[in-house]
């Protein structure tokens, strides 16, 4: 299952991410999203999500959401 099929309101672990790109794989580690975090989808957007992951919350494209399985 992946970010895209979260609910809205439900904090979720994330498993792996799964992206060839190690320069998105060392960004999102930067905001703290790697294996065994919570993450809780916020609300969904058009081509997004708001995503809270430790203290922040961030926008993440579609694309993004479909790499981080939960």
């Amino acid at each position: 299952m992946t970010l895209l099929d979260a609910q809205v309101g439900e904090e979720y672990i994330i498993k792996e991410i799964v992206t060839d790109d190690e320069e998105l794989d060392a960004f999102l580690f930067s905001l703290g999203c790697y294996s065994g975090e919570p993450i809780t989808v916020v609300s969904r957007l058009k081509g997004g999500c708001v995503v809270s992951i430790k203290d922040g919350r961030y926008n993440i494209d579609n694309q993004l959401a479909e790499a981080i399985t939960i």
